[in-house]
């Protein structure tokens, strides 16, 4: 549990280094200006934006690029509704795009990537057995490395509408979130720009609704890692089990891994 706390103060910590950042930047540069000139650039694009827009994102996530700037820049430019629709699209994307890769063309490759984690190793037979199950845990999670699992997933039999499903399921929580911080952004730019003057009421009610946001994600990933780590010593003890007494392969029966020790 402590891995999930210490990634989110890593998160929270690099936001508020990002704002400090831009404060300063903004005293000595007319940052705010800047920022408006290029979200106007972006909707002059009109419909192109919403198209080209996930498929930046869907790249990124091919090649194994963070998303996270992206994520925050969909709210930012669209609104949180729009902005969450065409991230989480872009991430379908280019999931479905590493799932295919995975399938028909990179497995030595990617095989001999994931020998080198023994998590990621493990997590191969978790979802060969528990299926759906393991792919929403793992999208939850927030240490996992989402875009190499989408490859992961390539290498089981799991099927392709079964995984792009629930990686939607498991990515449409932290996507929510991105989306929401950069809504909060494009609110922070027109205050600066003096194009909206907020009662603090809205104040309240935006700040309460993003701290939600951010608890459910933390519970949620609480949740998955322990979950996950139940799934991994199973399939550790298998693997050791079969590999000192190879005709225990019909006697070992999976334990599901919603049932906690």
């Amino acid at each position: 549990m402590s891995k999930v706390r210490h990634a989110v103060y890593i998160q929270i910590g690099g936001l508020l280094l990002v704002m400090l950042t831009f404060a300063v930047i903004g005293h000595l540069f007319p940052l705010a200006e800047w920022i408006a000139a290029v979200q106007q650039r972006v909707m002059r694009l009109g419909a192109w934006s919403a198209i080209c827009y996930p498929i930046l994102y869907a790249c990124c996530n091919v090649l194994l690029l963070p998303g996270g700037l992206l994520s925050i820049g969909g709210g930012f430019f669209f609104g949180l509704w729009w902005g969450f629709f065409i991230v989480l699209v872009g991430n379908l994307i280019g999931a479905a795009i590493a799932f295919y890769i995975s399938r028909l063309l990179g497995r030595n490759w990617l095989r001999r990537k994931l020998s080198r984690n023994a998590t990621l190793e493990a997590l191969e037979p978790a979802v060969e057995r528990e299926g759906w199950k393991i792919i929403l845990l793992s999208q939850l999670h927030p240490l996992f490395p989402t875009s190499l699992l989408n490859y992961l997933y390539g290498l089981t039999t799991i099927r392709f509408r079964t995984c792009i499903l629930w990686v939607a399921v498991g990515q449409a929580p932290g996507l929510f979130l991105y989306a929401y911080l950069g809504t909060l952004g494009q609110l922070g730019l027109n205050l600066l720009l003096g194009k909206t003057h907020p009662r603090f009421v809205e104040y309240l009610v935006w700040g309460g609704g993003f701290v939600l946001s951010a608890v459910v994600l933390l519970g949620l990933g609480r949740i998955s890692l322990r979950l996950l780590q139940e799934a991994e010593n199973l399939s550790r003890g298998q693997s050791r089990a079969k590999s000192t007494n190879p005709s225990a392969r019909e006697d070992l029966k999976p334990v599901p891994v919603w049932v906690s020790k």
